[in-house]
C-alpha cells in the first residue's frame, strides 16, 4: 500500500490551494474540481478535511464523474491513464485538475466542459 493513500486529504490539500495561488489562480475552483472528480458538495469537503479522511477511504466514498476518462496526460513523469492501481489513479486524477487549472486552462475546460 502506497503512504498516500493513508494520508489524510487535509494534509495535500493546502498544497493544492498554494499551487494556485502562486500561479495566480482562484483557490475556489479547487472545491469545484474536487466537486466534479467526486461528487461531493462544498460542506461535504470540508467535513473530510475536518475529519482527517485519509485518501484511500475519501475515494471510497465519492461517487467520480463520468468523464474521469478523460483525464489524460502525464503528471509525476507517469501517464494518468495508463496507472493501474485505481486509488493511485484517483489521487493523480486530482493532482492533473489541480495543475491543468493552475498553468492557467480555462476552469470549464479543466471539467471537461460540464
Amino acid at each position: 500500500m502506497h503512504k498516500i493513500f493513508a494520508m489524510a486529504v487535509a494534509d495535500v490539500y493546502p498544497h493544492y490551494v498554494a499551487k494556485l495561488e502562486r500561479k495566480g489562480q482562484p483557490v475556489e475552483d479547487l472545491d469545484a474540481m474536487i466537486t466534479w472528480l467526486t461528487g461531493f458538495d462544498a460542506d461535504q469537503i470540508k467535513g473530510y478535511l475536518d475529519a482527517r479522511t485519509s485518501f484511500q477511504d475519501f475515494f471510497a466514498q465519492a461517487s467520480l464523474n463520468p468523464r474521469v476518462d478523460q483525464i489524460k496526460g502525464v503528471i509525476c513523469g507517469v501517464r494518468v491513464e495508463e496507472i493501474e492501481d485505481p486509488l493511485m489513479q484517483q489521487i493523480r486524477y486530482l493532482d492533473k485538475l489541480v495543475d491543468e487549472r493552475a498553468r492557467g486552462k480555462a476552469l470549464d475546460k479543466v471539467l471537461r466542459g460540464s
